[in-house]
């Protein structure tokens, strides 16, 4: 018997909804870390990622595709571009959680697709639907209730959506020239001397937590590298198998399992201003996924950068 039509976008919806799950725990991996602070952590991430990448190459014999990307000076400076957003990324979601503000990290990956199409518009120069516009104005009404009503401005999550919006338009830019385990390899190297100095200042200050904290502390930071590649590699299997449709609704568990991770298991305070900032946000997505399924219908699409 052939198979089934459906099986290659049954197994690309379970990739991406593994990689957006794995994303959406994260948060309760870094606050397990503790007494790791942020800048060791994502110092840490970068090395072990780029051992992990390296493993991986070797593994998976990738060595000849880096080595294409490497004679190709343009391509490595939209790596080297990606490494810089993606490490300001990384540092701004890992300082948010260990200062229990996941609920404003979940605000922005909430807002993440919305600033992608208002990127699209500005950036590339893009024509973009009514009901998008309508969705960008809905959001943009959700921040300034938020800053005005609350009266806390959220650069956390305006940090989170700007830092990935812009790191997408970049993995557009380079498409798929560059695969998903080269470009991490090559992102995370650039990041290194940053690493290393960052390593140097927490052991000049509070001290290095690795191997100080005990041997389960230690296994745990050691597998934040894993932590890192998985999920993109799970993306990007899924990614191949489905379209933008269904990777715009899944894209959403990652910042709902945050806002869950947040508001109910860390006690974050929701006072009745932010309440109805999220409530505003949620209408702008509802608008949003409306005209993605309106199109979804039209044929497919590429799928969307990756969440790391």
């Amino acid at each position: 018997m052939s198979p089934s039509p459906r099986s290659p976008q049954t197994a690309g919806a379970v990739y991406a909804g593994g990689a957006y799950l794995i994303w959406g725990v994260l948060p309760l991996y870094f606050l397990l870390l503790v007494p790791t602070g942020p800048w060791e952590l994502v110092a840490w991430r970068v090395l072990l990622s780029f051992v992990f990448c390296l493993i991986l190459l070797t593994v998976m014999r990738g060595w000849s595709a880096l080595g294409a990307i490497v004679r190709q000076p343009r391509l490595l400076g939209w790596t080297a571009l990606a490494g810089v957003l993606i490490y300001v990324n990384w540092q701004v979601f890992v300082i948010a959680t260990l200062s229990d503000h996941i609920v404003e990290t979940s605000l922005g990956y909430f807002i993440n697709p919305i600033t992608t199409v208002l990127l699209g518009v500005f950036v590339l120069r893009e024509r973009i639907r009514p009901l998008q516009w309508a969705a960008i104005g809905i959001a943009s009404l959700a921040v300034l209730v938020i800053v005005f009503a609350y009266g806390s401005f959220p650069w956390i999550a305006l940090s989170l959506t700007a830092s990935f919006g812009v790191y997408g338009l970049v993995k557009k830019r380079i498409g798929a020239a560059v695969d998903a385990v080269s470009g991490l390899t090559l992102e995370s190297f650039w990041l290194i001397p940053v690493a290393l100095v960052q390593l140097i200042a927490v052991a000049q200050t509070t001290g290095v937590t690795l191997g100080a904290a005990g041997p389960t502390h230690a296994a745990l930071l050691a597998f934040a590298g894993v932590a890192t590649a998985v999920p993109l590699l799970l993306f990007a299997a899924g990614a191949r198998r489905i379209g933008l449709t269904v990777i715009g609704m899944l894209q959403f568990i990652t910042p709902v399992m945050q806002f869950i991770v947040g508001a109910v298991f860390r006690g974050e305070p929701m006072p009745l201003e932010r309440w109805i900032g999220f409530t505003i946000v949620w209408i702008a997505i509802a608008v949003f996924l409306v005209d993605l399924l309106r199109e979804g219908r039209r044929g497919p699409r590429t799928a969307a950068p990756e969440l790391v």
